[in-house]
């Protein structure tokens, strides 16, 4: 294999002079170029970004798919873009179990025909639950990872490499005030402005990335209220499923008998105490 000597020479050159440099800060005995404040500030809520970003994704997969053995094989199936095995969730192999039972006990029978009815039910809240899952993630999950994935590492990559190019700025600089001789002033002086060159266009580069983090922002809002009309429909047919199933077991109830007595019902399934009759008085004043 062919090396360029020269190349491999001028790197491991910059390499060390990088570590000097940074050493040096570190001890105090060498100074340091500072960005200006918006550059830092913009740095700051990039961070921050970054930071809950990554939180929030995690606790929308935690809540979406609360199983981490399943988070961790849906997120190998998106890595090799493959789809997500198609998984019962816990409320359908309720339903499956209590229509079973159901069928066991006997549809003619009164249990067996509301276990029959409950475990639909509860069938088609686990098949609502799944379709709400794959829309959030369609709508917000992956979105977000793809921000995570793209937009900042890529704004993690200029951003180290703006701090190499700030450290060779600065190395540059301290090999300029050491310069004695006329010659190595002009080496010195040379290599300078190279340096804050590629420095102020690397700084250039880093900050409109930076400032696309505000659009980003932007993205993130419309998706969050697409998350939240999801799962506002989400909850609303869950609810509608469970007023029909409660409509449906009522209907199966029947009414307690009645007794009129003295225009007034009686419920004969409830227990009454009759009042005791005084004894009759047959005295005669």
């Amino acid at each position: 294999m062919d090396f360029n000597v020269k190349k491999l020479v001028r790197d491991a050159g910059t390499a060390l002079s990088r570590v000097v440099q940074l050493t040096e800060e570190k001890l105090g005995t060498s100074e340091k170029t500072e960005l200006d404040a918006h550059f830092e500030n913009l740095a700051e809520r990039s961070d921050t970004t970054k930071l809950w970003t990554e939180k929030i994704l995690r606790d929308t997969e935690a809540v979406l798919t609360p199983n981490p053995g399943n988070r961790v094989e849906d997120f190998l199936f998106e890595k090799i873009e493959k789809k997500r095995p198609n998984r019962l969730t816990n409320q359908e192999y309720l339903g499956l179990d209590m229509i079973e039972a159901g069928n066991d006990f006997g549809p003619g029978t009164a249990y067996g025909s509301a276990l029959i009815k409950v475990g639909q039910s509860e069938q088609r809240l686990g098949q609502t639950e799944r379709d709400f899952i794959g829309s959030a993630s369609h709508c917000y999950i992956q979105p977000l990872r793809k921000f995570l994935d793209g937009e900042m590492k890529t704004i993690i990559k200029e951003r180290s490499l703006l701090e190499s190019k700030r450290l060779d700025l600065d190395a540059c600089k301290n090999r300029l005030r050491k310069a004695r001789s006329i010659q190595g002033q002009q080496t010195a002086e040379k290599d300078l402005r190279v340096a804050q060159s590629e420095f102020d266009r690397q700084a250039e580069i880093t900050k409109l990335l930076l400032e696309s983090v505000s659009s980003s922002h932007a993205s993130h809002l419309r998706c969050l209220h697409e998350f939240v009309e999801t799962q506002a429909g989400y909850y609303a047919q869950c609810h509608q499923v469970m007023q029909d199933l409660q409509r449906d077991l009522n209907s199966y109830v029947k009414p307690a008998p009645m007794l009129r007595l003295n225009s007034e019902e009686v419920d004969l399934t409830t227990p009454t105490t009759t009042p005791a009759l005084e004894p009759f008085s047959s005295a005669v004043q």
